[in-house]
């Protein structure tokens, strides 16, 4: 497993040192802990509504689809959402984008890995949040880039898959981005990309 860092970028065909062919793209955060004698008060967690998405784009940046809470499968078939989780509890992953990396339609030259609150909840509320790739086939965890985007924005690129030569690299991210939903962002998201 490579642990990246902002940036940075790696060859998942190298890294899972096989034939990769279908990959569990998970995300996962948690409502910050409030702290002191009024979150004892009132209570010390809110329930964070993250939406996870993915950008089908091809060569020149021109969206092709969306997979997000609103469209949880792509219409090729090759990429499904695992459905929204509207609260951010629990360890692990939060939400699971699947991708059959080899039936993919050869127009689509990019995807672009989104995290937005679509309730317009900050970053600053967020703690824990992480991106994660694995083998869909073997379960082998084969990226994990920890976020640490805090702040008063309410959408991250989180990273970018890209084809090269046969193979598919990912680029860890960790865009701020403005925008409640992926289409508001979409602007920012080719400009990082492209």
């Amino acid at each position: 497993m490579v642990s990246l860092t902002k940036n940075q970028t790696v060859s998942l065909t190298k890294s899972a040192a096989s034939t990769l062919s279908t990959i569990g793209i998970g995300l996962g955060w948690d409502p910050l802990k409030k702290k002191g004698f009024l979150a004892n008060l009132f209570g010390g967690n809110d329930e964070i509504d993250l939406d996870a998405s993915c950008l089908l784009l091809d060569a020149s940046g021109q969206p092709l689809d969306l997979v997000w809470f609103q469209q949880l499968r792509s219409q090729c078939g090759n990429i499904v959402h695992s459905g929204d989780n509207q609260t951010g509890e629990g360890d692990g992953d939060d939400e699971i984008i699947r991708v059959n990396l080899a039936s993919l339609p050869s127009q689509v030259e990019y995807l672009a890995i989104t995290v937005n609150s679509f309730r317009g909840q900050t970053f600053n509320e967020v703690e824990n949040a992480f991106c994660r790739v694995f083998d869909n086939q073997t379960g082998k965890e084969l990226v994990h880039f920890k976020l640490a985007e805090q702040g008063p924005h309410t959408g991250i690129l989180i990273a970018s898959l890209s084809r090269s030569g046969g193979e598919w690299n990912f680029k860890a991210h960790g865009m701020a981005c403005e925008g409640r939903a992926v289409p508001e962002m979409l602007p920012q998201i080719v400009r990082a990309i492209l």
